[in-house]
């Protein structure tokens, strides 16, 4: 009756999760959602002050340009060359509705009904489902916690060569800062793994949406000036380092032959992305650089707060952690589905299960610790050792 591509999906993990908040009484205090990543502060006054200037132009009721606005692709463009110091043009960049989409779209670019891409275990579950929607086969590429959940060239060139239609896979799909895990894949490695998809015939997407919560100090990758760089799509989402989720706003960066294909696709899947949020966040790029520095040093301070809880906490260990995630194993013989949903119902805290990132993630539970204020992550010890399983 239903397209079986869609109807073997299982229902939207952060839906799920969610379904469990009413069944908490309240006994140990207000819920604490660690659950899905959204920032815990709201967004800078001169951007909602933006938002409703652009919403009260008439100009933003028409459609724009497919690619999106001029404007905020220059500002973007200006952007990626700030954080990574090579030349990134307008024409390099196509602006989508959130980093999901973005995400379709590149790989509907690169890949077709029947070609695999290949993905992290664990990996963003959106991602999965994304492809599996698509007819686009999957391949995994294992990572362990003891390499601290960072992909291997062995265990990449591996997924690539062991398939017996080598030809058919079209793209490896990072994500870094890391979803579920935070980690951070340190720049040589990128690079490396640029080089090693370069040279298979296999396109890099890698979907950065966590990169404005890497600390000032650390280096960064520099995949825009390397040799295989017409083999990199990079993605992007405001969403988070803007506190905009609703609005729905991401960009893909890559050649500009690339980008004239993915307009092909985004023509005929939304047109262009909404405008309101376009025309708000342009200017705002370059004048809020020092607001998103503070809050990239607020992230920094739940991140300590998350790692001095769990020290405190008897069984769970911390297993990674990074921008915005930390990936912990917890100590039960149950499933992380059925921990994380007493977690939730019992003692208030909710979080994603490893069990929605792929096979063997039974002892693994995400916690967003970007979500909350320090006074809540320093409850975390108090509540998890009321926790009886």
């Amino acid at each position: 009756m239903f397209n079986p591509a869609i109807s073997q999906l299982t229902a939207p993990p952060v839906a799920i999760v969610q379904n469990w908040i009413d069944a908490y009484d309240g006994t140990h205090g207000p819920l604490i959602d660690l659950s899905q990543a959204v920032p815990g502060y709201p967004p800078h006054p001169d951007l909602v002050t933006a938002l409703a200037s652009a919403a009260s132009n008439a100009a933003s009721l028409s459609y724009g340009d497919i690619e999106g606005e001029a404007e905020l692709r220059q500002a973007y463009a200006e952007e990626m060359m700030r954080i990574y110091g090579h030349d990134v043009a307008m024409d390099h960049v196509l602006i989508t509705s959130g980093c999901n989409q973005a995400f379709i779209i590149s790989a509907l670019s690169v890949a077709g009904a029947g070609d695999t891409v290949l993905m992290t275990e664990p990996g963003y579950f959106n991602h999965d489902s994304t492809l599996a929607m698509l007819g686009i086969k999957t391949a995994s590429v294992p990572v362990l916690a003891e390499d601290g959940f960072i992909p291997s060239l062995d265990a990449i060139e591996k997924a690539i060569t062991s398939s017996t239609k080598a030809s058919q896979i079209k793209a490896l799909a990072l994500v870094s800062p890391n979803n579920p895990t935070g980690a951070i894949y340190p720049p040589e490695h990128l690079s490396d793994i640029l080089t090693l998809c370069h040279d298979r015939g296999v396109w890099l997407i890698l979907d950065e949406t966590y990169r404005d919560f890497i600390a000032a100090d650390q280096p960064r990758h520099q995949l825009l000036a390397h040799p295989g760089r017409d083999r990199l799509i990079l993605l992007y989402s405001f969403s988070k380092a803007y506190c905009i989720p609703g609005h729905r706003l991401g960009a893909v960066c890559t050649s500009p032959e690339a980008i004239k294909e993915m307009a092909k696709i985004m023509d005929n899947i939304q047109i262009c992305a909404p405008r309101v949020g376009q025309q708000a966040i342009a200017p705002m790029i370059k004048s809020l650089v020092a607001w998103r520095q503070d809050n990239n040093e607020k992230m920094a301070a739940r991140a300590d707060a998350f790692r001095q809880a769990f020290d405190q906490i008897d069984g769970f260990e911390i297993a990674a952690m990074g921008a915005y995630f930390g990936y912990i194993r917890h100590p039960y013989q149950d499933t992380s589905l059925s921990v994380a949903e007493d977690m939730a119902k019992l003692v208030g805290v909710l979080i994603i299960p490893g069990d929605f990132f792929g096979k063997g993630q039974e002892q693994y539970l995400r916690f967003a610790f970007a979500n909350a204020e320090i006074d809540a992550i320093k409850q975390l010890p108090e509540r998890l050792s009321a926790l009886k399983i």
